[in-house]
């Protein structure tokens, strides 16, 4: 582990990956305050309030905005990773989260709520390419015997945003009225930051080798990221997949649904993306707080029980990356989702107790093996339309969680836990009768365990 593999892999995760849980979980706390100044908003230019209804509506839209984004930047991933190559995109995407702290940011001096929607229909944007890209990146660029540990580390960056967006959204910091557009837009800060220090890393070395045949550049990508001279071994395996991929163009998302010499690995993207949003992880990140409050934990406590249930998924997070490589990517995800789904069974038993609900976060460190997969179980030239096929499924069920959530749990209360344990009891069965171990294996080793 090379300084500065470490050193990119930090600084992507810090101002990419970490945007994407600190946007989920940002708008959980100012929830009161931005449907006040919603409905100041319309009676000022109406003369009248929204009813409680049209209100939650909004403010629901609000929250699943960003998943829409998200939807829109998944689709574009492979058309930007091919023009802009792995690196560029992201330093490209950090722009967009400067415009969107600024929509988000003046939003109350202009007195505009669409502003706040826009705001965070950007930021679901920059997360859509960068929870594609970041993976890809880090995934093309690390040694097989590294893949796992630096794969999962966007996804404690992950829960380090969402820690992050609990902790300023207490009222001794930004949990205040006056503070929640402040609040919205720190996210300008991280992206600054690797705007900043990215263009001193390389490109990813696959990407200058096998799909711009850029013998040097990838071989001095290499030398700095391996931090030795000899990668004749790395170039000879680049080489050879290159050579196998000669007569094959970089496939689209129909050529890659309809090609059966990959449609285990297809499914198996749809399924683990498709389960990991659906286990209901989501509407616990999106509304904390009226989960909480529903259990009957005082409101005055319903912040520090949240700040504890962050603490719990950074934990859990560093045990999933620290322990990936010896385990293996199958048990970790295996084990995430009967967790999930036992807690969520665990709720809808006990629907007035706590305890439940904060076990319900524990297995983050699952959270980030979907995107590792998506990145090992295809070889260069699916790689990019297999990011578009799970990133979408990933952000429409997002998307649908973030909407449905607040009126499933109205009508069914506790009892719409059941759904979520169902979910994820299958996609665990699925895995343990599909899925092969990829540890330690070379992505052409992986394609032909499929075939």
């Amino acid at each position: 582990l090379t300084l500065p593999l470490l050193s990119v892999t930090l600084l992507v995760s810090f101002g990419s990956s970490m945007l994407y849980g600190y946007n989920l979980a940002v708008v959980n706390s100012p929830a009161v305050h931005i449907k006040a100044f919603y409905n100041a908003t319309w009676s000022r230019r109406h003369g009248h309030g929204l009813a409680p209804g049209p209100l939650t509506l909004l403010y629901s839209l609000t929250v699943s905005v960003f998943a829409l984004g998200g939807l829109v930047g998944s689709l574009l991933v492979a058309v930007l990773v091919e023009r802009y190559g792995r690196k560029g995109t992201l330093s490209r995407s950090a722009l967009l989260v400067l415009l969107a702290g600024g929509f988000m940011g003046f939003s109350r001096e202009l007195g505009s709520p669409e502003m706040v929607i826009i705001g965070r229909s950007i930021t679901g944007l920059h997360s859509g390419i960068c929870l594609s890209v970041v993976p890809l990146y880090l995934g093309e660029i690390a040694p097989k015997n590294l893949r796992g540990f630096l794969g999962l580390m966007p996804s404690i960056f992950i829960c380090l945003g969402v820690f992050f967006a609990q902790i300023l959204g207490l009222p001794e910091l930004l949990g205040q009225d006056r503070f929640w557009p402040l609040f919205l837009s720190v996210v300008v800060i991280p992206a600054s930051l690797q705007l900043l220090l990215l263009h001193g890393f390389p490109e990813s070395p696959r990407y200058l080798l096998i799909e711009r045949n850029d013998v040097s550049g990838a071989t001095e990508a290499l030398h700095r990221f391996l931090g030795t001279p000899d990668v004749q071994d790395v170039i000879k395996e680049m080489k050879e997949e290159q050579r196998s991929l000669s007569s094959v163009e970089m496939v689209s998302v129909w050529q890659l649904l309809r090609d059966r010499s990959v449609r285990w690995q297809t499914l198996s993207v749809v399924v683990v993306n498709a389960g990991m949003q659906l286990s209901g992880i989501d509407a616990i990140w999106f509304y904390t707080n009226t989960i909480f409050e529903n259990t009957g934990i005082p409101v005055s406590q319903i912040p520090y029980t949240t700040v504890g249930t962050g603490i719990i998924e950074v934990v859990s997070g560093l045990i999933g990356c620290f322990t990936i490589e010896k385990l293996g990517r199958r048990p970790l995800i295996i084990t995430g989702f009967c967790a999930m789904g036992i807690c969520s069974a665990g709720i809808t038993g006990c629907p007035r107790q706590p305890v439940p609900h904060t076990l319900d976060l524990s297995p983050p460190s699952t959270a980030g093996v979907p995107f590792l997969m998506t990145a090992e179980l295809f070889t260069q030239s699916h790689r990019p339309a297999a990011y578009i096929v799970g990133g979408s499924l990933n952000w429409l069920c997002n998307f649908t969680i973030g909407f449905v959530f607040p009126f499933l749990q109205l009508s069914a209360g506790a009892f719409c836990y059941l759904v979520f344990c169902g979910v994820c009891l299958l996609v665990a069965l699925y895995v343990y009768l599909i899925v092969p171990e990829t540890k330690n294996k070379t992505f052409m080793e992986i394609s032909h365990i499929f075939a």
